[in-house]
Order: structure tokens, then C-alpha cells, then sequence
């Protein structure tokens, strides 16, 4: 191998290296924002509305900060088309999943975001007081309260983000949801701000250690689409379970053919 060659392979790791350090930095900056903030906050605010609408607000410009950061780093681009709809109150937001950062990503974005957290994370010491302190909703397993806790969330004027597939969207890219999101619409009623996030190329995907990035800066495009009507759903079905049904598979045919629109 030549010179230049050589020259170029070593600057590419360089470059790698230092998009791995920002990925850890972030993180970091999560991390420590759980252990010392948070805490903090739920001690010196009683006030739970206050509290909540504080932490929340707290959460948002750390992450937008952090995407910031992770921009001028060389980690990776974002683009968003439709903010503006992410300008509202009282959404039922549902996106694909294909990344580990898509809920940072999303939070940075959207005025009083709200989401439902797995029950590790309210026993995690780094996340604990975050959740708290922000108030999010606790997955468990009784799926009526979730559900009854998620449809209150957005009644109040929350915008309520919910990832259908419950995890990330696996490597051969098939999309699977569960029924969770839109029994929350049908029983809302609860029109849904579809969301679709694509990035170019692939990094934090499941299954791939966090280290492991792609050989260049990853692209993503945040594409916040018009509002889909769930009352038809309601009104062609006999019970909510049916309407829920339709009204899921209807999601997963929709994201996938929105997926596939990009990718060609």
C-alpha cells in the first residue's frame, strides 16, 4: 500500500475513533445529568406539575444540545421536514425504530415530550430520578393502567411519543408492531402524528455494540407526516379490539411501504 493510502486508512480510523469518543461523551452527559441534576430537582421542586413541566424542559435543550454536539463532532447529521406539526399539543406520536438514539433524537425535538420508559429504568441509579423527576410513564405489566395512563398523558397536553414495535426494528428491516399503540388511539380517541426516521448509514442498530460505527458520518431525515384519522378505524369496527387490530396492521403496512419508499 502507498503512501497516500496509508495516510488515507489511518485518517479514516482517526475519524472513526473520535466519532466513537462523541457517541461515549453523550452518553456520559446523560449519565451525569441522572446522578446530579434529577436528584436535585426532585428535592427542591415539591410541586409535581411544576416539577415535571421543569424536568421536562430540562430534558429537551440537554438533548438538543447533545445532537448539537454530536453534529459538530462528525457523529452524525440530522435533518427534520415538519417540525412545525411537532409544534402542537396533546400528540399521540408514533415512530419507527431503527436506532438506539431515536428517542434522544425525538425528545430534542418535541415541545412537552412524554413517553412510556421500561420499569428497569425507574430501578436504574444513572435514570431513576430522570423518569421521576419527569414523570414519564412506567411500562409494567398491567397493560390496561398503561394504556388508561398514556390516553390521561395526552388529554392533558402532552405529546406522547411510542415506538409500535417496542423495540428496535431488527436487521433484515421487517417491521412487527405490537397492539399496544393503537389501542391507546381507539380507546383515546387519539388521531397519530406518524413519525419516520431513516438514517444513511446504519449506527446503534440492534444487535451491533455501540462502538461499532460505519466508516462515515450517518445522515438521518426525521419526517414528521400529516395526521392519520383513526375515527374510520372506530366506526367500521364492531369492538375496540377489532378497530385495534385493523387499525395496527394498517400501521405496519404504513411504515413499512414508507421505509421502503426511502431506501429505494
Amino acid at each position: 500500500m502507498g503512501g497516500d493510502g496509508l495516510g488515507h486508512v489511518m485518517f479514516e480510523n482517526v475519524r472513526r475513533y473520535w466519532r466513537v469518543f462523541g457517541v461515549a461523551l453523550g452518553f456520559v452527559a446523560i449519565g451525569i445529568g441522572g446522578i446530579l441534576f434529577f436528584p436535585a430537582l426532585n428535592i427542591l421542586i415539591w410541586n409535581r406539575e411544576r416539577r415535571t413541566k421543569a424536568a421536562r424542559h430540562v430534558i429537551r435543550v440537554t438533548f438538543r444540545c447533545i445532537v448539537g454536539l454530536m453534529q459538530v463532532l462528525g457523529v452524525f447529521r440530522v435533518e427534520i421536514a415538519g417540525q412545525e406539526r411537532l409544534e402542537r399539543e396533546g400528540l399521540l406520536i408514533l415512530a419507527n425504530h431503527p436506532t438506539l438514539i431515536d428517542i434522544v433524537l425525538l425528545m430534542a425535538f418535541v415541545k412537552h415530550g412524554d413517553c412510556v420508559v421500561k420499569s428497569a429504568l425507574w430501578r436504574n441509579p444513572f435514570t431513576h430520578a430522570t423518569v421521576r423527576a419527569a414523570a414519564y410513564i412506567r411500562n409494567d405489566d398491567d397493560g390496561i393502567r398503561v394504556i388508561d395512563d398514556c390516553i390521561a398523558a395526552v388529554r392533558r397536553g402532552s405529546n406522547l411519543i411510542i415506538f409500535p414495535e417496542g423495540t428496535r426494528t431488527p436487521a433484515d428491516g421487517r417491521i412487527r408492531l405490537k397492539r399496544g399503540a393503537a389501542a391507546i388511539a381507539v380507546r383515546g380517541p387519539c388521531n397519530i402524528t406518524p413519525v419516520l426516521i431513516h438514517c444513511s448509514p446504519r449506527m446503534l442498530v440492534k444487535g451491533e455494540r455501540w462502538w461499532r460505527l460505519p466508516p462515515r458520518s450517518t445522515s438521518f431525515m426525521i419526517l414528521v407526516k400529516d395526521d392519520i384519522d383513526v375515527h374510520p378505524f372506530i366506526h367500521s369496527a364492531d369492538s375496540e379490539a377489532l378497530a385495534a387490530r385493523r387499525l395496527t396492521e394498517y400501521l405496519r403496512s404504513y411504515f413499512a411501504e414508507e421505509n421502503e419508499l426511502h431506501a429505494a
